[in-house]
């Protein structure tokens, strides 16, 4: 599994946001990634369950993220559509595994699926996203290194949540 970057102030991914999931991702296969997440009371809309809002976060960056590609310059993309199936509700402080699976990609568009999952393999939520390319003149002026894009260690005890 190849750890996918992070960046420092990202609500999802951002190492440097102190209101943000700090989601890690791994590429588990072409075209899949997945994150193992225990999401505390804090990101919680009725008592014991995560908000929706938060559950949408996860879906579409996690659907993004299977289309970034491994190898060269990532593609990032906007997410132009995303529909949501909530399932089940979402437990906090349970562990659970967000997976994004890429789907057909053209030259300016792509389809992605995500879904996040409890530990018996149950699907609580999933989503189908289509994606549209970042136009490059935003990305031109934009510095990967000024954003934090890199992949950083994992800490010691090698926890990936």
């Amino acid at each position: 599994m190849n750890k996918q970057p992070n960046s420092r102030h990202c609500f999802v991914c951002g190492v440097e946001n102190p209101y943000g999931l700090k989601l890690k991702f791994y590429e588990t296969a072409p075209g899949e990634v997945a994150a193992d997440i225990c999401l505390p009371e804090t990101y919680q809309g009725y008592p014991g369950i995560v908000h929706g809002g938060i559950i949408a976060a996860m879906l579409d960056e996690a659907a993004g993220r299977s289309q970034m590609g491994d190898s060269g310059e990532p593609r990032f993309m906007f997410t132009a559509r995303l529909q949501i199936n909530y399932r089940r509700n979402v437990p906090v402080g349970q562990p659970l595994r967000l997976v994004g699976k890429a789907g057909a990609a053209k030259r300016r568009t792509a389809t992605a699926t995500s879904a996040i999952l409890n530990q018996q393999g149950e699907v609580l939520a999933d989503a189908e996203a289509l994606l549209v390319n970042v136009p490059n003149e935003m990305l031109v002026n934009s510095n990967l290194e000024t954003l934090g894009w890199k992949v950083y260690p994992d800490e010691p005890d090698g926890d990936r949540s």
